[in-house]
């Protein structure tokens, strides 16, 4: 016998509500086909009611078993599901769960018939239970309901590997070492455990070791290995194969490890011994219309986002346990995560902890392999100081992962540091202040600890991404402000912004439509002014972007300036209305210690009652042109533009893709104060999420496909009244 995993995507069926006969019966009348991942209600992005998706719900599935499976013991792994399940096999209860963002397995090899009638059946809890964290007060985000990340089947043989933890060490020397735990159930007598780590396909080193009857653990080392460090810009990933031989059995797992040391000091954070200024944003893993429910793509395009458009180092996983693949992305790029345990301000009781620490260990043991996580969060995010709580999660963090720090989210001053980052929410910067808090007068110590600014600018400022320009340029200053002077200080580790994407909430928060405009990016994830900040501070690609709409009457009394162009040149060429005046570089005097400030333009010839024209903003490195930006004084519609982020997609479990519709000017900017409804059509195997009727906002608009399982190809277009249209082809293979 050997390991089998095989998902369980495709083939659910359900319904709203759960009555006991839903159970017992395999019956589907009454129910809908579904795939995994699936939200209980589809919603509208603003103004719904929470209500609308809480309840009860029921989701069956048959299961197609194999003969040779027969002998295996079998397990269905839950990624997640919001916000209790419990799981019946064949009408009998197998298990339970509490707690929407960590994974739980369910055995159900003793309630199998084996006669081909076997199913599932899964009652979802959606509703916000006050026993469950984040839950018990009022929740600064939306939790949708459902099976929202994947299930699979996974038959081992009696003696099996339950989990393997792995541990980089020698990490700054020529030849490294990785030591590995590996835990176990059934072991026989004459029993080998066997690790090997790979490169591709090429074995870089082996080592084994006997076990005793009954051995519920093991330990083995792999050394002398010539390996390469797992960097921001070269993150270095390895296979490693732990195998269980007993008898003719073997069962096998399979993980990707990096290595590298992560440390945070009183003096920043250092990443293989090299000082690293962490610049981050929070994200949520909350999608237009599906809530939670998205497939792999999906995460894997956040990641990249964060990381290759907004150029982060870092990210933090507010206020919970994320997605695997999203986790999986961030090791493969190269960008850093600071994952935390589920929870908002509210401390419930005994039981309620009891659960947060489940939640804990669950999330730790789930994620300690991933390179990009170098930061646990032990503490409710923005919590009251709780000596016996915190430090119980503190203990079980350090028990379970002695190579990670922990760190706990507060915003308190002179909150009780039990963790070993003092992590904190610095909103004190209000346009004229300081951008942050002096790191001693917050922590009341009086030496210095690890400093981590985690949230900042955020509900201070909240912008739509069709606001006038004043306040769109203003939220991108306070970031600004904020970055520049987490770099000036090398006590403070970084900043992480409040946050990268606008999100869903509850009606205690927001602009009333159930929406926090935090973000500097609105939730379809196009750029506010304030992404630019973000995309700026970088050394891999040139960047030029003017903060301006260039139009005379948007900003009050018909200025144009100050004009702030975020950028990575040199210099900068400036030419209005034909005229050139002259280059301009960098604001070092008031950013001075931001690798990249903004060129900041205080006056412009040319005022009101003059002719209005258009200009040019051309970039420059070592003397030479890198960068070319042009603004027209007129704009009028000029294209319809349409973009997918993938060039294809796959069939079978539902496929995702994130596409971006730009009504452009003659210059390709969008432009800024348009609403035209637009058309959004799907022809082949593939539907549009979301209605299919929309209004563009500010010129533009993104939407997500999601395929139907069969293969061809699948064509997007998009219509406006006035006759424009554009689309794009994607194959579905």
């Amino acid at each position: 016998m050997q390991r089998i995993v095989t998902p369980l995507l495709e083939h659910w069926y359900f319904r709203p509500g759960f009555v006991p006969r839903d159970a017992a019966d395999p019956a589907t009348e009454g129910f809908v086909p579904v795939c995994l991942p699936h939200t209980v209600r589809e919603m509208p992005c603003s103004y719904f009611s929470v209500q609308d998706f809480q309840g009860l719900s029921c989701y069956k599935r048959r299961l197609n078993l194999k003969e040779e499976w027969k002998n295996h013991r079998i397990f269905v792994d839950f990624d997640g599901v919001m916000t209790a399940a419990r799981v019946f096999c064949n009408g009998r209860e197998a298990g339970t769960h509490k707690g929407g963002f960590t994974p739980f397995s369910v055995e159900i090899t003793d309630f199998l018939r084996w006669d081909g009638g076997d199913f599932l059946a899964v009652e979802v809890d959606s509703t916000e239970r006050p026993d469950t964290p984040p839950f018990g007060y009022v929740v600064d985000y939306v939790c949708f309901g459902g099976i929202y990340r994947e299930v699979t089947l996974r038959a081992v043989p009696p003696a099996h590997i339950r989990n393997v933890k792995t541990e980089a060490r020698d990490v700054m020397a020529p030849r490294k070492a990785l030591a590995l735990r590996a835990d176990l159930q059934g072991v026989p007598a004459g029993a080998v455990l066997a690790a090997s780590l790979w490169d591709g396909d090429t074995r870089l080193a082996a080592c084994e070791t006997a076990l005793a009857p009954g051995a519920q653990t093991a330990e083995l080392l792999l050394q002398d290995l010539d390996v390469r460090r797992w960097e921001l810009d070269d993150p270095a990933l390895y296979t490693l194969r732990v195998t269980l031989h007993s008898g003719a059995d073997t069962d096998e797992v399979r993980l990707r490890t990096g290595f590298r040391i992560a440390r945070f000091t009183p003096r920043g954070f250092f990443l293989n011994e090299k000082s690293i200024k962490l610049r981050g944003l929070n994200r949520h893993q909350q999608y237009p219309y599906q809530g939670y429910a998205m497939p792999w793509r999906a995460q894997y395009q956040d990641a990249d986002l964060l990381k290759r458009e907004l150029h982060l180092n870092i990210v933090r996983t507010s206020h919970y346990p994320q997605s695997p693949h999203f986790l999986d992305r961030c090791d493969e790029i190269g960008l850093l995560v600071f994952e935390e345990l589920p929870g908002w301000q509210h401390i419930g009781d005994a039981a309620w902890q009891e659960q947060s620490c489940r939640d804990l260990e669950a999330m730790i043991r789930r994620d300690w392999n991933h390179p990009s996580i170098v930061l646990w969060g032990v503490r409710i995010n923005e919590s009251l100081d709780d000596h016996d709580f915190y430090a119980r999660t503190n203990a079980l963090a350090r028990a379970l992962d002695p190579t990670r720090q922990t760190g706990g989210v507060r915003y308190l001053e002179h909150s009780e540091l039990l963790e070993d980052v003092y992590t904190i929410n610095d909103f004190s910067h209000d346009g004229t202040n300081a951008g942050l808090r002096d790191p001693r007068a917050v922590t009341g110590l009086t030496r210095d600890v690890p400093y981590l600014v985690t949230e900042h600018s955020g509900h201070i400022y909240p912008t739509k991404r069709f606001d006038n320009e004043e306040r769109l340029l203003e939220q991108a200053l306070r970031h600004l402000r904020v970055l520049d002077a987490a770099a000036a200080d090398p006590r403070i580790s970084g900043a992480i912004g409040w946050c990268a994407f606008d999100y869903n909430t509850h009606k205690d928060f927001g602009s009333g439509d159930k929406v926090c405009y935090h973000g500097v990016m609105d939730m379809f994830r196009l750029p506010k002014f304030a992404a630019a900040v973000y995309r700026s501070q970088t050394e891999e690609e040139p960047v030029l972007e003017p903060l301006t709409r260039w139009t005379r009457g948007d900003r009050c009394a018909a200025q144009i300036t100050p004009l702030v162009i975020c950028t990575n040149c040199e210099e900068v060429r400036v030419i209005v209305n034909g005229v050139d005046q002259g280059k301009f570089t960098p604001d070092r005097s008031n950013y001075p210690s931001l690798a990249h400030p903004p060129v900041v333009l205080r006056q412009l010839s040319g005022g009101w009652g003059d002719d209005w024209n258009g200009a040019e903003f051309i970039g420059y490195r070592g003397g030479k042109e890198v960068a070319r930006q042009r603004y027209t004084a007129d704009p009028t519609p000029a294209a319809l533009e349409l973009r997918a982020n993938a060039a294809a997609l796959t069939a079978g479990p539902w496929d995702t893709t994130r596409i971006v519709c730009r009504l452009v000017d003659s210059y390709g900017h969008p432009l800024p104060y348009d609403f035209t409804p637009v058309q959004l059509t799907a022809e082949g195997p593939g539907q549009i999420i979301g209605p299919g009727l929309r209004s563009l906002l500010g010129g533009e608009i993104a939407f997500w496909v999601r395929t139907t399982g069969e293969e061809g190809t699948l064509r997007v277009t998009v219509n406006t009244p006035e006759g424009l249209t554009a689309a794009v082809t994607l194959p579905v293979k």
